[in-house]
């Protein structure tokens, strides 16, 4: 992989030119990506928050459903941020009926699990390792339960709920993490994409 990866940012909805300074920050070259030619020049991808059930609506609109989870089964590397957690898991809790997901990590994510907006908040947490980091959780999901290839990267302060995850080439956080202006998340991912 090049000292800097192209990494696309699924620009659909949600926290777009936060995650693309986050990434720049992080050594990547970063673009929106809209549209299946776009998705094809990328080495990897960020999915964002927002709203799950229109994200998914919006990429079958765009024609990009089909495309996406085809990239993320043949290896491509995936960052998910709140929404774009629940894109990537395998199962959802609390989803709308006939709810779909780019799938690719073997979890259950709960929706809207920390309450509604008005329940948003922010807290410290220890992320894979590299200290503690600011997170902020907007209607953010928790992961319930995680299959035997997931590894766990953070969890909430009481230790009790799972907010972020890896499964090969594929992380996922409840969080916001291009809200902080800490981009230690976003250069973890691109290290990542750099090792595959």
């Amino acid at each position: 992989m090049t000292s800097a990866p192209k990494i696309g940012v699924l620009a659909l909805q949600g926290d777009v030119r936060e995650h693309i300074r986050a990434l720049e920050e992080s050594g990547a070259t970063a673009v929106p990506v809209r549209r299946q030619e776009e998705l094809a020049a990328v080495d990897a991808l960020v999915v964002p928050g927002g709203e799950s059930t229109t994200m998914w609506k919006l990429a079958t609109t765009f024609e990009l459903l089909e495309p996406l989870r085809m990239r993320i089964k043949e290896g491509m590397p995936a960052y998910g941020s709140c929404a774009g957690m629940i894109m990537l898991a395998d199962r959802i809790e609390g989803g709308i009926e006939g709810q779909e997901t780019l799938g690719g990590i073997d979890i259950v994510v709960r929706r809207n699990a920390f309450g509604r907006q008005v329940d948003s908040f922010e807290a410290d947490l220890d992320f894979a390792g590299r200290g503690t980091i600011r997170a902020v959780f907007i209607r953010a999901p928790w992961v319930e339960s995680v299959g035997p290839d997931v590894e766990v990267l953070g969890r909430t302060e009481a230790g009790d709920r799972i907010v972020a995850v890896r499964q090969g080439p594929l992380l996922a956080t409840s969080f916001h993490p291009e809200l902080t202006g800490d981009a230690r998340v976003h250069s973890y991912f691109v290290e990542m994409v750099r090792e595959l």
